[in-house]
């Protein structure tokens, strides 16, 4: 009697694993495809009987949380949402993702698995890809008589000639880090950098060309209070009418013209390719969010499961059909895709894929304090309209804490 006992114990112990292994926990970001993700997990719970347990957060917010778990090694998460360019090196570099070496990456194009990789193995999974681009209201363009702004001098005669007092001509971030990446294509359309061969050069003729005009745009014609401003404060002034013109990233395009979020309706909504600049063309195109396995995932099996289903041709075409940019190259060919997708949308992508620039950012492992030095010098720009006589120095003096940086971190020189 006592080994039937013990038998049984033994058995719903196993049972009791089994069902311990049928649970996973998965940690996305208050993003459109993330929120996409989410209404279409219990499809999969009911396709496998895994139980997901979800938590979405805001982006900075979802960083903070992953690098305290994985640190303290406190962690349960299996599979998370994560920002190659914003902390892609420093998680390899800690070993908090797990290789992907099961997972089939012929669907991605080269620019985006360049940031995916480490070495030779793959880490993450592309998810979304964003290239900056402008936004536009039709009606007012239509009324002003003006055309669609094809450079920068074009953009600040035509943002001049529609600010009004209830309208601003022309809308980009300006909250310090936040802005960093905004402005990258303004940068390199000036024909500056970030970095270059590892060091930091932002301080260059061009990159401060760059700054003041950024600086000038947004003072002039920005919105009130636009320093403490991100894409989520100025999207719903777009919405509401408020914005004329707005530099971001081109995710955002379905959210802008959803009737239920906007009051502008979607025929008075314009895309285009991001004004050229002195120096040409280049528009930032990267891959903004990827998705991951934690290496420190006790459900490995389940979760490259998961994540082989999260980021499936399926799924990323109803990412496309809810105008969001995915990755993968053959849901951009898919006739019902196109079909439906803008087709600004689709001429922008194309432009900024044969000619952009796959970093929106310093790529390096301290990017965080990277961005919040680059993102005092932008400030100082937009306070003074770009007429800092401390700009220069105010640059030099962050080029060398960024550098400073890259030092700590072994990346100096390194590239």
């Amino acid at each position: 009697m006592k080994s039937k006992f013990v038998l049984l114990i033994m058995v719903l112990s196993v049972l009791a694993v089994g069902a311990q292994q049928k649970e996973i926990r998965v940690l996305l970001a208050n993003h459109p495809y993330g929120d996409l993700l989410k209404a279409a997990i219990p499809e999969y719970e009911k396709a496998t009987g895994v139980k997901v347990n979800v938590e979405s957060l805001q982006e900075s917010q979802l960083t903070t949380k992953l690098t305290t778990e994985f640190a303290t090694r406190s962690s349960t998460v299996d599979v998370f949402m994560t920002r190659p360019l914003q902390e892609g090196k420093m998680f390899y570099k800690n070993g908090w993702y797990e290789p992907l070496t099961d997972y089939d990456f012929s669907d991605y194009p080269q620019n985006a698995l360049d940031v995916a990789k480490f070495g030779n193995k793959p880490y993450l999974v592309p998810l979304v890809t964003e290239w900056e681009v402008l936004y536009y209201r039709i009606d007012l363009f239509r009324k002003a008589g003006i055309e669609v702004p094809t450079n920068f001098t074009e953009l600040e005669n035509a943002a001049k000639k529609l600010n009004t007092a209830d309208i601003a001509g022309f809308a980009s971030r300006g909250r310090g880090a936040a802005a960093v990446t905004q402005m990258s294509s303004f940068v390199y359309n000036f024909g500056g950098k970030y970095l270059d061969k590892g060091k930091a050069v932002f301080d260059s003729k061009e990159a401060l060309d760059a700054i003041r005009y950024y600086g000038r745009m947004l003072n002039y014609y920005g919105p009130k209070g636009v320093t403490n401003m991100s894409w989520e404060n100025i999207m719903p002034l777009f919405q509401a009418g408020k914005v004329a013109m707005w530099t971001d990233a081109s995710v955002f395009y379905g959210q802008i013209v959803d009737p239920t979020k906007s009051q502008v309706p979607a025929e008075n909504v314009g895309i285009a390719n991001f004004p050229a600049g002195p120096k040409g063309n280049t528009p930032y195109i990267v891959v903004s969010w990827g998705m991951a396995v934690a290496k420190q995932s006790k459900n490995k099996a389940l979760a490259m499961d998961f994540i082989k289903w999260a980021t499936s041709r399926e799924l990323a075409k109803r990412g496309m059909l809810a105008n969001i940019t995915m990755a993968r190259s053959s849901v951009w060919k898919d006739p019902e895709v196109r079909a439906k997708v803008h087709p600004g949308l689709i001429a922008t992508q194309e432009f900024a894929a044969k000619f952009g620039y796959p970093y929106d950012r310093p790529y390096m492992s301290a990017v965080g304090e990277a961005r919040d030095l680059i993102g005092e010098v932008i400030i100082e720009s937009i306070n003074t309209a770009g007429t800092s006589a401390n700009l220069e120095k105010l640059a030099r003096e962050k080029v060398q804490a960024v550098n400073n940086l890259l030092e700590d971190t072994g990346e100096f020189g390194v590239f």
